[in-house]
């Protein structure tokens, strides 16, 4: 009687089709353990917490691949807990992006009634695999033009908005944070128009307020819900920013951070030097191609 080999040949085309074709491309490093890590164990420690920040780089190619494949992880192991946040989309874009989560409207449509950033097609394959497995997904950034109207009007000036305006925004007046993040921002921007005017950074921290206000809105009414929030790094490195007004908001929400960027120490990076800036550190290949 013959072998019957089926099933090996089963099993040996599941692991190819599942195996990391990037993996040699980024190194993740847990500065709680002090070793690289691979990202199951991200994924296995979000089961303790609330509240997961990618901090990314927009144009950092593994990085976009790595929020995709960490999101779909992490609705493998916790399922319908899982709600995808975004800074890529404002809050008056969420009925339009919700009616397309849920069929209701057609991509085109979509496109047309929601400000899509123009690196769209690197966020894309999340929203679509969000709306395929009926993920939740947060628009979570403030309308840029409040964020305009402060930096070049200053932040009383969002006082003479309307009711159904102010409901876009967070709670006025918003914590501007002082000390380390304010004083990173403003070396950050040296050298940039209007690098020493207050009111750019208060912008800059409604993004924050907004986004963080978005977040714990939801978990306030969603309780036992996990949050992965997608986002430029400079808005979560050192729990600063966005992580640091959630806590202020919720002292008792378990955050985690990623800081993810491409470094030219890729090969033999000093992770203690590093290991500042987050829970988890990604850096990736620099010598990949750009998304932009």
């Amino acid at each position: 009687m013959k072998k019957i080999l089926f099933p090996f040949f089963v099993f040996a085309t599941v692991k190819v089709y599942t195996q990391d074709s990037m993996f040699t491309h980024y190194k993740i490093y847990d500065t709680k353990a002090k070793q690289t890590v691979p990202v199951e164990k991200i994924v296995s420690r979000m089961s303790e917490a609330d509240v997961l920040f990618f901090g990314e780089e927009h144009n950092d190619s593994t990085g976009h691949f790595l929020e995709n494949k960490i999101l779909r992880e992490l609705f493998s192991v916790y399922g319908n807990q899982i709600v995808l946040s975004l800074e890529m989309f404002e809050t008056d874009g969420q009925l339009a992006l919700s009616e397309y989560l849920a069929g209701k409207i057609d991509e085109a449509r979509f496109s047309k009634d929601v400000r899509l950033w123009s690196n769209y097609k690197d966020y894309r394959p999340m929203i679509e695999y969000a709306k395929q497995n009926s993920i939740r997904v947060l628009a979570a950034n403030p309308p840029r033009r409040y964020v305009t109207m402060v930096s070049r009007r200053g932040m009383a000036s969002l006082d003479s908005l309307s009711k159904e305006a102010k409901k876009l925004l967070p709670p006025l007046p918003f914590d501007t944070l002082t000390g380390r993040y304010r004083e990173k921002f403003f070396e950050t921007m040296k050298g940039s128009p209007g690098s020493n005017n207050p009111k750019v950074y208060h912008s800059q921290s409604l993004w924050d307020a907004g986004m963080s206000y978005s977040i714990y809105s939801y978990l306030k009414k969603n309780k036992g819900q996990k949050v992965f929030h997608c986002v430029g790094k400079f808005h979560c490195d050192e729990k600063l920013g966005t992580a640091a007004q959630l806590a202020l908001r919720n002292k008792k929400l378990k955050i985690l951070n990623i800081s993810c960027f491409p470094d030219e120490s890729f090969d033999n990076p000093d992770w203690e030097k590093l290991s500042y800036l987050g829970d988890y550190i990604i850096i990736t290949n620099p010598k990949l191609r750009k998304t932009f």
